[in-house]
């Protein structure tokens, strides 16, 4: 575990090229050296910041590839860093907290957070969710262009359009809405929407789905009355179809 783990890098072997830079948002010093090491040795590049403040402030002038952000924070919280940097950013969140409970982690999600990581966790654990998250806005497409009744989905340009209108979407529900558009039609089971989006680990996280698709319907169906295009099949999975289908 982080704060327990063992079998870090020798300092001896040479460094590997960094691939990502990170923004490590935590506020024990120990926890956060720490952490930093380990990223450092898996290949990224390293940004830190010990308050809520500092880290609106890094994420916004340094955009990071990515940010681990921890939730209990000195003057800004996290989820309050988590929604600011979401309203302007789409870069991904990875959340480190020690808090468990569902509601931390739908809220977390419903504020634009991609991930959820409850502490302590392991190494190897936090560096696949790091390269799980850094995926996530470069999934191979198969098309280059889904239409789903007046849904226009351009995998290549990342552009999502409904009756010509753009929508924005992060990295994240862009992925998911993606997955849902190759298979008009068809309920999706919660698992296999979970291990293609997140990854192979994935698969029991049900609140992951109920955060970004009740995010991907307001998005899509802005008003009351308004077509929905999002069906979900109680137990089962979620559907996208165009609203004449329903």
């Amino acid at each position: 575990m982080v704060g327990q783990m063992g079998g870090a890098m020798s300092k001896s072997n040479p460094q590997p090229p960094v691939v990502a830079t990170i923004l490590l948002v935590e506020d024990d010093r120990e926890l956060r050296e720490l952490t930093a090491t380990f990223l450092r040795e898996g290949g990224y590049g390293v940004l830190t910041a010990a308050s809520g403040d500092e880290a609106l402030e890094r994420a916004l002038a340094a955009a990071p590839d990515l940010v681990l952000l921890d939730l209990i924070l000195p003057g800004l919280d996290g989820f309050t860093v988590c929604r600011e940097i979401r309203a302007r950013s789409e870069v991904p969140i990875v959340v480190l907290s020690g808090r468990r409970r569902e509601q931390d982690r739908v809220r977390a999600l419903d504020l634009g957070a991609d991930d959820y990581l409850t502490k302590p966790f392991s190494h190897d654990e936090l560096l696949a969710r790091v390269r799980a998250a850094l995926r996530r806005p470069h999934l191979a497409p198969v098309a280059a262009r889904l239409v789903v009744g007046d849904l226009d989905i351009d995998l290549v340009a990342r552009r999502v359009s409904l009756r010509g209108r753009a929508i924005r979407l992060t990295p994240t529900e862009f992925a998911l809405l993606a997955e849902l558009a190759r298979q008009p039609g068809r309920v999706v089971p919660q698992r296999e929407l979970l291990r293609r989006v997140w990854g192979p680990a994935y698969g029991a996280e049900s609140d992951y789905l109920y955060a970004y698709l009740h995010r991907l319907r307001r998005k899509l169906a802005p008003h009351p009355g308004a077509p929905a295009y999002l069906r979900t099949e109680p137990g089962v999975g979620y559907c996208l179809q165009a609203p004449e289908c329903e």
